[in-house]
């Protein structure tokens, strides 16, 4: 089961146009890999043609070391969901899985699993025109799954869910990674991504700008700092002046000093006779230390 996903100097252009420029990066198993990005930095073109459904301009991208497009069977290897359904609305759920599992001699009996796994058991019947975004979204998952594959590659999967539907696909792309499998998901919800992924691969403009793990991630991007309120701002403000401490006023009037430990800080609130409400390291979310690294990109 182990499989990488393998990208290598791949790059797309539509006339003018640069939508990917010299991409290269791994997807390895047994984690979840976050692709993050701004609106069209290209990551649904780099999916598609990880998938074979757009030709590269320059490059390559392997599956197992294999073009998609040459993978027998591709839905037990690779299990895929992106933003568009490929579901013939007027197809029932049930039938259209049972085309899918058929093409690729997948038994019948996993059809009724993935509807089962995926909440839409009751919506077997149903034809696909009258689901909403969510259904959609959650067929499109069943057809993700269909082929138990090694290697998943969703692009936006909790558009549409609920909150019951999001936590369902947080734990299942987690238990899907601790079983061995690649899975690489983009998403634009930073909050969830905090959550749910290991390792994040960030892009912008087309171009690469980022490949580690999230913690790593935040780490570098983000700012530290020790946030402090105190009735007295800026007698506090002037103690942190004379120890070589800069601060500057957040919006709700507390004091945010960077450079220097909460400890430090509370022996100097103590040494002036400050009295002080809360003294408490902070650092940025996934969300603002992605904002930080793709404001500076552009």
């Amino acid at each position: 089961m182990n499989q990488v996903i393998e990208v290598r100097n791949l790059s797309k252009r539509y006339g003018e146009t640069v939508a990917v420029e010299d991409l290269s990066f791994t997807v390895r198993p047994g984690r979840v890999t976050g692709f993050l990005g701004p609106n069209g930095a290209g990551k649904s073109t780099a999916m598609r043609m990880i998938l074979g459904l757009d030709r590269p301009t320059g490059g390559r991208a392997l599956i197992d070391g294999e073009p998609f497009a040459r993978l027998a069977e591709p839905l037990r290897r690779v299990g895929a969901l992106l933003e568009t359904t490929a579901a013939h609305g007027g197809r029932r759920a049930r039938d259209h899985l049972r085309w899918l599992a058929r093409s690729n001699r997948i038994p019948e009996r996993r059809t009724a699993e993935v509807l089962r796994m995926t909440g839409l058991e009751n919506a077997a019947r149903r034809r696909v025109k009258g689901f909403s975004l969510g259904m959609g979204r959650r067929l499109g998952l069943a057809a993700a799954l269909l082929g138990d594959p090694a290697v998943l590659l969703l692009d936006e999967p909790l558009n549409g869910l609920d909150p019951q539907g999001i936590l369902w696909v947080r734990n299942l792309m987690r238990d899907l990674a601790a079983e061995g499998r690649t899975v690489f998901v983009s998403s634009h919800l930073m909050s969830e991504m905090a959550l749910t992924a290991d390792h994040l691969i960030v892009i912008a403009e087309g171009r690469l700008l980022a490949d580690t793990t999230a913690a790593a991630f935040v780490a570098a991007n983000s700012r530290a700092y020790v946030r402090i309120r105190t009735p007295e701002p800026e007698r506090m403000r002037d103690a942190l002046a004379g120890a070589g401490i800069a601060a500057v006023t957040a919006p709700d009037g507390a004091l945010e000093a960077e450079g220097a430990e909460p400890a430090r800080i509370g022996e100097l609130a103590a040494a002036h006779g400050l009295v002080v409400h809360e003294v408490a390291a902070r650092e940025s979310s996934l969300e603002e230390a992605f904002m930080r690294l793709t404001g500076e990109a552009r």
